[in-house]
Parts: structure tokens; sequence; C-alpha cells
């Protein structure tokens, strides 16, 4: 009972972060068009995949309480959940790689950085961001504390609310770091510290999704 009143709480706040997302994503691509800025109008469609992200988490808890008691899932609709996880872990370990690249391919052909546009940008991911992962803390979740899957049910880990919490943390850390940096390459007219930012910021994200990987696909295949 325990674990389904937590399953539902995580589903409300999933909603809630879902809605902060779509009317950030709005604004962002509203005023990308205009004022006609290409950084604020991809940082609007960057939105719109966490979009598509949290509604797989949301899909998934609503697909496993329907199911739940149903002969179709004798095991429990645990899975589902679990599987929702493994794909926003697979989607994350793509943004990863991807901003990795990005940031090499940045070092050795700097472009031109609108540091205006790209500092409000930032600060507009971190208010929102900031707003997210406030609603969706846990007092049960510790994102570097993950714990080996249990076959006992109350001690089952929510890895389709930890795959959101990560997407959502992986977002504000850019964020913090991109102001930073910014601010310094405005200061001092140099573009490659968002390059090498960008390197540490993918490479970690990259490692987030490693995790949750191995974790989901454990349970999937019923691996000890």
């Amino acid at each position: 009972m325990e674990q389904e009143h937590t399953h539902l709480s995580n589903e409300k706040k999933t909603l809630i972060v879902i809605i902060c997302t779509i009317v950030a994503m709005v604004s962002e691509i509203f005023f990308g068009y205009t004022t006609k800025s290409m950084a604020l109008l991809a940082e609007g469609y960057h939105m719109g995949t966490h979009v598509l992200t949290l509604g797989l988490t949301y899909v998934a808890y609503i697909l496993a309480r329907k199911f739940e008691g149903s002969e179709k899932f004798p095991s429990g609709t645990y899975k589902i959940s679990t599987l929702a996880a493994y794909t926003s872990a697979m989607l994350l370990g793509f943004a990863g790689f991807w901003i990795t690249v990005e940031s090499l391919q940045r070092i050795f052909k700097p472009e031109a950085i609108d540091f205006n546009d790209a500092i409000l940008i930032a600060v507009i991911c971190l208010v929102v961001n900031g707003v997210c992962l406030f609603v969706m803390k846990d007092h049960h979740f510790h994102l570097h504390n993950v714990e080996e899957h249990s076959h006992n049910t109350d001690e089952k880990e929510d890895y389709n609310y930890k795959a959101a919490y990560y997407h959502i943390a992986a977002d504000l850390l850019t964020a913090v770091l991109t102001i930073i940096v910014l601010i310094l390459g405005k200061i001092y007219n140099c573009v490659h510290l968002d390059a090498i930012v960008g390197i540490l910021c993918g490479v970690l994200i990259f490692r987030w999704a490693l995790i949750l990987l191995k974790h989901t696909v454990k349970i999937l295949v019923d691996m000890k």
C-alpha cells in the first residue's frame, strides 16, 4: 500500500513538472520567433524533448495503475515503469553523447556566441528546472545512492521516477554551469570555455544514463 501511495504521489508530481516544462517550452519557442533568436528557439525545442520523456514517465504510471491486478500481468506491473525508465535512460545517454561530440567539435571549430541571449536562456532553464526539481524532491530519493534491485516488493526502486529526476537534474546542472561559463566568456571574450564545460556535462550525463541502464536492465531480464 505504501508503495502504491508513493507511485501515485510521484505520478502527480510528474504531471506538475510536465505542465511547467510545457509552459517554458511554449514561451521559449514563442519569444524565439518574435525576437528572431535562434538560441532561444533551439532551447525551446530542447525543452520539447523533456516533455516527451516526462510524458513517457507519466503514461507508464497510468498503465501500471490501470493493469494492476490484471491477469495479463501475473507478476505485477512494476516492469512497465522500469521499461519506461530504461527508454528514458537511453534518451538521456544519447543526449549526453550528443552534447559531448558537439562540444568537442566546438573546441576545434569555435562559433560566435550571443552571450546576452544565451545567458537569458540559461537563466530561464535554471528557474524552470529548479522549480521542477523542488516539486520532484523526495526524502526517500538519493541521487548518488542507487540501491540494488530486490525481489521484495517493498524495496523496489521507482526507476521510472528516478529517470525523470535525472533528466531534470541534468538540465539544472548544465544551466548553472552554463550561466557561470557564459558570464566568464562574455567578460574575457572566450568561447572555448563553453565547449569545455559542455564536454564535462556531457560525460557526467552519459554516466548517469549508464547507471540507470545497468539497474533497469537487471530488472527487465530478472538478473540477480
